[in-house]
């Protein structure tokens, strides 16, 4: 029997009166929701009604940490921050959420890095060290989801992490493994169905496709779609569907990881 996999999504992104995303119809969708913490978007006010309706709805919550650029969205590199100001910033992200959590009665299960600072740390060990041992400093038992082969994963393994291994309905991926930066046409993908027959590929072959048609065997523990896609409600619809139809069981990805 198929052991299944999470479905996950970055949500939790609106700020004061601007709004990103359709989160409350995500939630109906996916099995897992990565929650912005206030540094490249997100407020106490968006964390909290967004924990609730995870809540509700029987959806894990998890962190999503990354640069202090609400102006960039968390999608510039930011240069100059050392690897300890990087620890400390990320375990500030984690705390923020995790006293949110414990004011409406719910938990933080994981921790997902976001946008540039991921990046950056999927190929500078440095930075990537920095988030997993911050990750580890303020719950050791968090799982820490990276995308597998890259230096994120091999710091989730050096401190000893749960690691969840992720791939993306939404994204295309270059030769190493990493993602196509956004700059390139093609690398973000808005058809539904499209996106639904890759993701059922890699997860029944157990690899992901570069562009240039490169098989990267890899884990697949979770599938992420990306809230602030235009498409994302209708992809990640598909996506589920597919699976489902498949035969593959949508669950957190808490049930997934030793």
């Amino acid at each position: 029997m198929n052991r299944g996999v999470d479905l996950n999504c970055d949500m939790g992104e609106s700020f004061g009166a601007w709004t990103m995303g359709s989160d409350a119809e995500m939630l109906d969708i996916v099995s897992s929701a990565n929650v912005a913490c206030g540094f490249h978007a997100g407020d106490p006010l968006v964390m909290a009604e967004t924990l609730q309706q995870a809540r509700r709805r029987g959806v894990a919550v998890g962190a999503h940490p990354g640069f202090l650029d609400l102006w960039g969205f968390g999608r510039r590199q930011i240069r100059g921050d050392s690897p300890a100001d990087i620890e400390r910033m990320i375990a500030y992200q984690i705390g923020a959420l995790m006293g949110v959590a414990a004011l409406v009665g719910s938990a933080v299960t994981h921790v997902k890095a976001h946008g540039a600072l991921s990046n950056m740390a999927a190929v500078e060990m440095d930075l990537a060290l920095a988030i997993a041992r911050a990750v580890k400093g303020v719950e050791p038992g968090l799982i820490f989801v990276v995308m597998p082969g890259n230096c994120l994963e091999r710091a989730g393994e050096a401190e000893g992490l749960r690691l969840a291994r992720e791939v993306f309905a939404d994204r295309t991926y270059d030769d190493d493994g990493n993602l196509t930066p956004r700059k390139q046409p093609g690398a973000v993908i808005h058809d539904a169905a499209l996106a639904a027959g890759r993701v059922l590929e890699m997860v029944q072959d157990g690899a992901i496709r570069a562009t240039s048609g490169k098989r990267i065997p890899v884990r697949i523990d979770t599938i992420c779609v990306h809230g602030d896609n235009p498409a994302a409600v209708a992809m990640a619809r598909a996506v589920r569907g597919t699976l489902e139809g498949a035969g593959i069981a949508i669950r957190p990805m808490r049930e997934l990881v030793a």
